[in-house]
């Protein structure tokens, strides 16, 4: 081999190992790189003592149930749910989104086709099954559990908090606390009025004690007549016309089932035992009271327009009589100021209230189901 061709080769080999050893350090250098890429996952334990990992941050969400994909929306999540169940309704913009089939049932492969980070689970109506087929296919799935009204804020804020917005969690609950407070002040010199909360009515199917409706019923200036263990205990129309509550309650519907009217009602066999029926007094609310969601304020407060009007209308004539009272002041300083002028007489408005008598009925008594939820 000539000299020339041995330096040649001498050059070769000495630029190779400089860029195998400039290689080496760089090779070392990315490896965290890669593993910074990897999933991150938070450790959490759901409302049913579930340890669930969820990874991190949560953009795609999968809602189970109504009352959750309600407590997105409240959330002001609702870009991030991209798929929820065919009973999910409210708000309207929740029916545009993709559907995954019922809460009892869902589709599987069509949760999965959607990949989402985390699907929303509750106890009172999705099956274990279901969690069990989600954690097979490696999805994360957090359950809530709420049985009171205080459960629902505490539901909101811990799954704000694990969506990683816990100050809208906070701000939600904290609008419900203030909203459930003014009620109450205003219902706190008027005796609670004994219900049946219907859940269905051939057989008739009311609430137990521990149900967050019967807790709802509470907050509204209400209490069951029903005093069972059972979420969802059935009742004898005998044992309800021996405790013959002063008004029946019933939660609006999106039921297939026509219900039946008014007068239909009346006449159904046995009902006529029961004092609310012959004189109709009827309290139909929104399905809300039927979701552990931040809604179900709204229907507490409608419960109690209906079974309490004189703790509304009170406030309104005491708010006219202090307009009146201010008018006349300001009426009088003006005379007194000038003794010229000549005021016309004051006259005070005409305080005629009208209110429909709690227990309005207006078309049908829908059979609200607990399953909405």
């Amino acid at each position: 081999m000539s000299e020339l061709a041995c330096q040649l080769l001498r050059r070769v080999i000495c630029a190779a190992a400089a860029l195998l050893l400039a290689a080496a350090p760089s090779r070392a250098q990315s490896a965290p790189v890669f593993s910074s890429a990897s999933p991150v996952y938070r450790e959490v334990i759901d409302e049913t003592g579930r340890s669930v990992r969820i990874p991190q941050p949560v953009r795609r969400i999968v809602s189970l149930a109504p009352s959750l994909t309600e407590t997105v929306y409240a959330l002001g999540l609702q870009d991030r749910l991209v798929g929820d169940t065919e009973f999910c309704d409210y708000p309207p913009d929740a029916q545009k989104k993709i559907k995954v089939g019922g809460a009892i049932n869902p589709s599987l492969e069509q949760i999965a086709a959607l990949r989402p980070d985390l699907v929303l689970v509750t106890k009172g109506l999705n099956r274990l099954e279901t969690v069990h087929a989600l954690d097979n296919l490696g999805i994360s799935s957090y359950a809530t559990d709420p049985h009171t009204v205080t459960d629902i804020m505490a539901s909101s804020k811990k799954l704000a908090d694990i969506l990683s917005v816990p100050e809208a969690g906070v701000s939600v609950a904290a609008d419900m606390e203030h909203q459930l407070s003014a009620l109450q002040r205003r219902l706190a010199s008027f005796p609670a009025k004994r219900v049946l909360f219907v859940v269905w009515h051939q057989p008739l199917i009311s609430v137990g004690r521990h149900t967050f409706i019967a807790d709802a019923l509470r907050y509204a200036g209400a209490v069951s007549i029903v005093d069972a263990e059972q979420d969802w205990p059935q009742v004898s129309l005998e044992e309800a016309a021996r405790l013959q509550p002063d008004f029946l309650v019933f939660a609006a519907s999106h039921s297939e089932t026509a219900p039946p009217t008014v007068e239909t009602f009346a006449t159904l066999p046995g009902w006529r035992i029961l004092e609310a029926v012959s004189n109709r007094r009827y309290a139909v609310i929104s399905d809300a009271v039927n979701r552990p969601a931040p809604r179900i304020v709204a229907a507490i407060e409608e419960l109690a327009r209906q079974i309490h009007p004189e703790a509304f209308v009170e406030k309104r004539e005491n708010l006219d009589e202090k307009a009146i009272k201010e008018k006349v002041e300001k009426e009088k300083s003006g005379k007194d100021k000038n003794e010229k002028t000549t005021p016309s007489p004051v006259q005070p408005p005409h305080l005629a209230f009208s209110f429909r008598p709690g227990g309005r009925f207006d078309d049908a008594i829908p059979g609200g189901r607990a399953c909405a939820r």
